[in-house]
């Protein structure tokens, strides 16, 4: 698991130097302690150690086209030789790759078969000689999560590329002369020309979504590749093109689905998943698992512990706050397992911790999981430099409480207009407010105020931060006329055209798999594993395993009202019984109690500030009044004002001042 940045330039005055590769590679390096290294071909030893003081200094471009790699390197697979940037035989190819390819042994067998000769025994190494066999279409053998750079220096070509669910990250920028990449956004930022112009319309969808969606990303000028996409650069021309679709359209005519019977569904799963755990298992260094005492990360630490000569090692975090405690779970999954179970019990400081998210996460993000996933990756990687995760599970087999009220909401639709519009606009209006965040109340009260909208646009409804009319109103006037007609359901109305002939639920499911599971939970999980320098991979994302879930039945995912049930069915062996029937937990904070307790000076002194209304962003009486009713238990406002606050602090952090840090500020709030 790695970092990578880097450029490529088609006119000479692009060209950067070693010494601005040195910072654009330093300021990810908690993505790779271990090693670090660059490639110029401007240079005539291409490939060089950061160290080497003569290489940096002494440096005049001459090529009108080139390119540069830099690279981070956390040691996973051959911790010897398997130093990047790495080449192939005639130094033709050149590599800086971040992540893991699980069928890398098998591919390299069949390239040594075909005379392709290696020096490492890395799996980066692979994928060069697979480059040099099929172009760009080698992505498509690859089997594992990635994001890759490659340099082909004969054809003067810049490939990138990122797995198919979208689980490494891969940020660029395209200007005229040059296309430059990173695995962070803050690594483009040390460019000596990096703009930092916030594009409003990213502002407008991180509100909606709690993240900012690819390909937006949070300053103009600045993208995400997609999950799924390669992008090629040749001849200062960008092109972006899509490699892999999960199959949910049509799954009856598809010939590598010809299951009849739930147990053949079974079967096949059963198979797939535990493959998929066996190849994950492959390492040089310590590894572990995540273990929270949900069904998902409980099949994952079973089928590993299956496969194990020796315990396991588990880990899971807990809470004093009851509703947000899992550890009795944790436990009885551990001790029915047998793993060798690390619980650690933490007060979340997040006084201390808003800093660091602003700072490692590059761009607004208000998923509050992100805080205790930060906590479970730093008490994780004490242990081990590898955990494997439950993450896909709940998007794959429908495993969200709120597919269900999707699925009720279509039973709704059903009804004649006269109860729809009684149930709409005065059934819910006459149910008081909740200001518990978990309440039955509150989600009622949520279903029934999406129900007036469409089905596609009521789920971001529900799923949402802000809904429209909400943030509209939230908006300074300013502001409003600089959006203009944007719509940000756009989004999410794109993602739903993927399958638009299957059931609703599954079109929903499959929404989510290519919105909220790449950009909200793939990405909490990369920035806080990364950020402790911890390798996290996820056998539910195999893409063995997510195709055959695209093509099953609902009715197999979710039956009765309860989603998840052929992964119960199937793997009940390694699930204790109270974790068969538990209710779905989540991973969550009690940001209710913080922003009337230790959190409620941030709300005046940060949200409040003189700074944050001179953005003119918010109308200040909005911003007050939404703190108000939070703080007179008139409404639960906490995902809101989290978002309000991280948005913030992210402007204090990125725009604010003159330069960026190279490591972690240790004195943002200060």
């Amino acid at each position: 698991m790695c970092g990578i940045t880097g450029t490529s330039w088609t006119t000479r005055d692009k060209n950067i130097s070693p010494s601005v590769l040195k910072r654009m590679t330093d300021v990810i390096s908690h993505r790779g302690p271990d090693d670090s290294g660059g490639y110029h071909s401007d240079l005539t030893a291409k490939s060089f150690l950061f160290s080497d003081e003569n290489t940096l200094s002494d440096f005049k471009p001459t090529s009108e086209i080139g390119a540069a790699l830099g690279h981070r390197r956390l040691s996973i697979i051959d911790l010897g030789t398997g130093h990047q940037p790495l080449s192939n035989e005639d130094g033709s190819i050149w590599i800086a790759f971040n992540g893991e390819i699980y069928n890398y042994q098998e591919l390299r067998k069949e390239l040594m078969q075909q005379g392709h000769q290696f020096k490492t025994e890395s799996d980066t190494e692979v994928i060069v000689h697979l480059y040099e066999e099929q172009g760009t279409a080698c992505v498509e053998r690859l089997r594992g999560m990635f994001a890759l750079a490659i340099w082909d220096e004969r054809r003067q070509r810049l490939f990138l590329a990122r797995d198919r669910i979208g689980q490494k990250p891969l940020f660029y920028r395209e200007q005229a002369g040059s296309l430059s990449f990173a695995s962070e956004l803050k690594s483009l930022l040390q460019m000596p020309d990096a703009s930092r112009t916030v594009d409003p319309r990213a502002i407008d969808l991180f509100l909606a979504y709690q993240y900012v969606p690819h390909p937006w990303s949070i300053l103009k000028g600045y993208q995400k590749l997609p999950p799924a996409h390669r992008a090629i650069y040749e001849q200062g021309q960008l092109r972006i093109e899509r490699y892999w679709t999960p199959p949910y359209q049509n799954p009856e005519s598809n010939p590598e689905f010809p299951f009849q019977t739930p147990q053949q569904w079974s079967e096949a799963l059963r198979d797939r998943l535990t493959e998929s755990v066996k190849i994950r298992m492959r390492s040089d260094v310590p590894l572990g698992a995540f273990l929270s005492g949900g069904i998902d990360s409980t099949i994952i630490a079973g089928l590993m512990q299956s496969m194990s000569d020796r315990p396991v090692h588990t880990f899971s975090i807990g809470f004093p706050v009851k509703q947000f405690d899992e550890r009795t779970y944790a436990r009885e999954a551990a001790k029915k397992l047998g793993t060798d179970h690390h619980e650690y019990v933490v007060e979340p400081e997040a006084l201390e911790m808003l800093p660091r998210l602003a700072w490692h996460y590059d761009e607004p993000f208000a998923d509050s999981s992100a805080i205790p996933t930060m906590y479970l990756s730093q008490v994780t990687r004490q242990e081990v430099t590898v955990a494997l995760s439950g993450d896909g599970g709940d998007e794959l087999f429908a495993g969200y409480d709120r597919y269900k009220a999707v699925a009720l909401s279509q039973w709704f639709d059903r009804l004649p207009t006269v109860i729809k519009k009684t149930m709409t606009a005065s059934i819910w209006q006459k149910l008081p407010a909740s200001v518990e965040q978990k309440s039955f109340r509150r989600r009622v009260k949520r279903f029934l105020a999406g129900l007036a909208v469409p089905p596609e646009r009521r789920y971001l409804k529900w799923v949402g931060i802000f809904d429209t009319e909400r943030r509209l109103e939230m908006y300074s006037s300013e502001f409003r006329e600089q959006l203009g007609n944007f719509d940000t359901d756009e989004f999410l109305l794109d993602a739903y055209q993927l399958c638009p002939d299957r059931d609703f639920v599954t079109r929903t499911t499959a929404a989510d798999v290519l919105s909220y599971l790449p950009c909200d939970i793939l990405t909490k999980v990369d920035i806080a594993s990364m950020a402790h320098s911890l390798e996290c991979r996820s056998p539910f994302l195999d893409h063995h395993v997510a195709e055959l879930a695209a093509a099953m039945p609902l009715n197999l995912k979710m039956n009765k009202g309860r989603g998840k049930q052929i992964l119960t069915d199937t793997f009940s062996d390694l699930l204790p019984e109270s974790i068969q029937t538990r209710k779905k937990m989540g991973f969550g904070v009690p940001l209710n109690n913080w922003f009337r307790n230790e959190l409620k000076p941030l709300l005046f002194d940060v949200l409040l500030d003189q700074r944050a209304i001179d953005r003119q962003i918010f109308n200040p009486a909005m911003v007050e009044q939404l703190i108000s009713e939070h703080l007179n238990l008139q409404w639960d406002h906490s995902a809101r004002l989290w978002s309000l606050l991280v948005l913030e602090m992210w402007f204090q952090t990125f725009i604010d001042p003159a330069s960026l840090p190279d490591h972690f500020p240790e004195s943002v709030l200060t």
